[in-house]
């Protein structure tokens, strides 16, 4: 077995438009020609993994910031939020005022205010990311399948996004949920746009450690790519970690080594200098 190589999706294999650049598929195409097993390593669930990213060709995925473990369509491992904690998630955020969307593998369902409540959200995570037109990007630009009428009480709940009015919003989600993983992202500390509630200690370096038992196979001979805090559990626990040059200062500080942007063929130059084309 060759190398075993983890992507995150957003700011690393794609930029933060959704734009997927062909180097970035010939890196894929090439290691997987190699021997080498490829699998996306994100904060998406299922439902955000379109046809695109699928065509490039992967042995699997890792989902929910770790909650799902796929492998050749083998569900290997899945952890999701009970129904009973999605009800007191749902009526909270609507008690508050806070505009959300839950995500499953079967898609992402949002309330009923999301969309007008998350355009001007959205578009500043996009500016923040040194995007040109961000201020015309739309909710179903960023979330082209999102489900705007579904039901929200749900058993299928991976983690549920919700849109910080105020950071408090966080530090009380954090008091009102000690049973779930809460979280921000969008930004640091006092900046973050969005929070979110996972299952507890679900991360992507405990969903490798899940899927490298049932490969048998070495941590050593793993390797890693990401561009965010959320991603350094996973750079911390692979064999090798290299972070996007469009990333944080955290996770360009712990990696192994830093490439190039995502939409400056960061990924394919990666690929060429560890030896993996």
């Amino acid at each position: 077995m060759g190398k075993i190589i983890f992507l995150d999706v957003d700011g690393t294999l794609v930029d933060y438009e959704n734009h997927l650049p062909e180097s970035a598929v010939l890196a894929v195409r090439k290691a997987r020609e190699n021997g080498h097993r490829v699998y996306i390593c994100t904060g998406r669930s299922k439902a955000e993994v379109y046809e695109n990213i699928w065509e490039i060709g992967l042995d699997g995925m890792i989902g929910g910031n770790g909650s799902y473990v796929e492998d050749h369509g083998y569900v290997v491992m899945h952890q999701m939020i009970t129904p009973e904690q999605c009800r007191h998630i749902v009526d909270w955020l609507k008690e508050r005022g806070l505009e959300f969307y839950l995500e499953s593998n079967a898609g992402l369902f949002a309330s009923a205010g999301f969309e007008e409540a998350g355009e001007p959200v959205i578009q500043e995570y996009s500016r923040r990311k040194g995007k040109e037109g961000a201020d015309k990007i739309k909710v179903r630009d960023a979330f082209p399948e999102m489900i705007f009428d579904g039901e929200l009480y749900r058993d299928d709940v991976n983690k549920v996004s919700f849109i910080l009015n105020q950071y408090q919003d966080y530090k009380d989600a954090v008091v009102e949920f000690p049973d779930l993983q809460a979280g921000t992202w969008g930004g640091a500390g006092e900046i973050a746009l969005f929070g979110d509630l996972g299952v507890k200690n679900i991360t992507k370096g405990n969903a490798i450690a899940h899927l490298l038992e049932y490969l048998h196979a070495d941590v050593a001979d793993t390797i890693a790519f990401g561009d965010a805090k959320v991603d350094i559990p996973m750079l911390e626990y692979c064999g090798y970690g290299v972070a996007m040059g469009s990333g944080g200062d955290e996770i360009k500080a712990m990696a192994d080594y830093v490439t190039g942007d995502v939409d400056q063929n960061g990924l394919y130059d990666a690929f060429e200098k560890l030896g993996l084309l």
